[in-house]
C-alpha cells in the first residue's frame, strides 16, 4: 500500500490515518469509528462521513454503510483545538529549492505530537513558506535545540534521507553537564576514562515509554566520540563541564543516555539518568543539549554544505565561546 496520504495538507497539518480492525461487533467501519470516538457527538460522525471527509487509502470516502474489511486504514483530518502560542522562534538559516535548514530553539517540537500541532516548526515553516510538501528530514527533541533540515520537495527527498540512513552527515552537538567530582585539567577523565572518549552501548526503545533503556547482554548500537571544550563556573557561578559530542549513530536519547551512564548527565534533563516528575517548561534551565552543526555532499548538487548553529547554551562556562544564549 502507498504511504502516500490520499487527503491533502490543511492548513499546515497533514491528514491523520486510523487503522480499522478486518472484523468485530461493530456494524461496519461507521460503528468502529463511533466506538473507537465515544467522546464525540455520533450524529457528528456521521456527518463528517456523509459529506466524504473520511477516506480509505485509495482516496474514496467511506458510507454510512462500509463494511469491516474493505480499508485496513482510513484518513482524516483532525479538527485543530486552540493551542497556546509558543514564544520561541525558529531561523531560517539556508533555503533552496531542494532543502530548509532551520535553527531550532528549545521546546519548540519538529512536527506535530500530542498537544502540539500548530506550535511545531514544520506546521510553522509549512505556513510561512507555503509548501506543503516541506517534511523533516531527520528530527529534534522538543527539549533539543539546533539544526535541522527539511525536504522541500518529494522528488529530492528520498536523496537527503539516504544519507542520515548511510551515515554519511557529520552531526555535531555541544551539552553542559556538572563538573564531575574529581575533576583533574591537568589530566582529566570522564569515568576514569581518558579523553576523547568512544562511548558505546546497546539502546532499547519501545513506542510510548518516555526513556529509553541500555541493555549490556546485547552487542552495540550506538556509538558517541566525546571530548571537553572547556570547564569552569557557568552563569550560576555552578562549575560545569562543556562537552563536543559527535554521534556516529542516531539511536533515541542517545547522547543523553550516554553522557549519564558516563555521571555527567545533561544539565536540565527530566528523563536521565532518573524520570522527573513532569513540569513546565524552564526557560532559565532549558535542556543543555545543542545540535550544533552538519556537514556533508549534497546528493542532488555535489557541493560541500556546511551548517553551523548560531544558537550557544546559556549554561555553559562563561570563559567559553561568546554569543546569544540559546536558551
Amino acid at each position: 500500500m502507498s504511504t502516500q496520504p490520499p487527503l491533502p495538507v490543511r492548513d499546515g497539518v497533514g491528514p491523520t490515518r486510523l487503522r480499522v480492525p478486518t472484523t468485530g461487533p461493530w456494524a461496519g467501519i461507521p460503528g468502529f469509528l463511533v466506538a473507537r470516538f465515544d467522546h464525540l457527538d455520533p450524529g457528528e460522525l456521521h456527518r463528517r462521513i456523509e459529506a466524504g471527509e473520511i477516506v480509505g487509502a485509495d482516496g474514496r470516502a467511506i458510507a454510512l454503510d462500509t463494511p469491516l474489511g474493505t480499508h485496513e486504514f482510513v484518513w482524516y483530518h483532525r479538527d485543530l483545538p486552540e493551542e497556546t502560542v509558543l514564544p520561541y522562534r525558529e531561523e531560517i538559516l539556508y533555503r533552496d529549492d531542494h532543502l530548509v535548514v532551520v535553527d531550532k530553539p528549545h521546546f519548540l517540537p519538529t512536527t506535530p505530537s500530542g498537544r502540539f500541532l500548530r506550535e511545531t516548526a514544520l506546521v510553522r515553516l509549512r505556513t510561512r513558506l507555503g509548501n506543503d510538501a516541506l517534511t523533516p528530514i531527520h528530527r529534534l527533541d522538543r527539549e533539543t535545540a539546533g539544526l535541522v533540515m527539511f525536504s522541500a520537495r518529494p522528488d529530492t527527498r528520498g536523496a537527503y534521507q539516504s544519507m542520515f540512513e548511510r551515515r554519511e552527515v557529520a552531526k555535531v552537538y555541544e551539552a553542559v553537564s556538572a563538573r564531575p567530582r574529581g575533576w583533574d585539567p591537568r589530566g582529566p577523565t570522564i569515568g576514569g576514562r581518558p579523553l576523547p572518549i568512544i562511548h558505546r552501548a546497546h539502546i532499547r526503545s519501545r513506542r510510548g515509554d518516555l526513556r529509553v533503556t541500555v541493555d549490556p547482554s546485547l552487542p552495540t548500537n550506538s556509538e558517541t566520540l566525546i571530548d571537553v571544550l572547556a570547564a569552569g563556573p557557568g552563569v550560576t557561578g555552578r562549575q560545569v563541564l562543556h562537552t563536543i559530542l559527535r554521534p556516529r549513530t542516531g539511536r533515541p536519547h542517545q547522547l543523553r543516555v550516554h553522557l549519564a551512564a558516563l555521571g555527567i548527565p545533561i544539565l536540565g534533563d527530566r528523563r536521565y539518568p532518573d524520570l522527573l516528575p513532569e513540569s513546565p517548561d524552564d526557560p532559565h534551565l532549558p535542556l543543555q543539549l545543542l545540535a550544533s552543526a552538519l556537514e556533508f555532499t549534497d546528493p542532488v548538487t555535489g557541493a560541500p554544505r556546511r551548517f553551523v548553529t548560531r544558537r550557544t547554551l546559556r549554561h555553559a562556562p562563561v570563559s567559553g565561546r561568546a554569543g546569544n544564549s540559546g536558551g
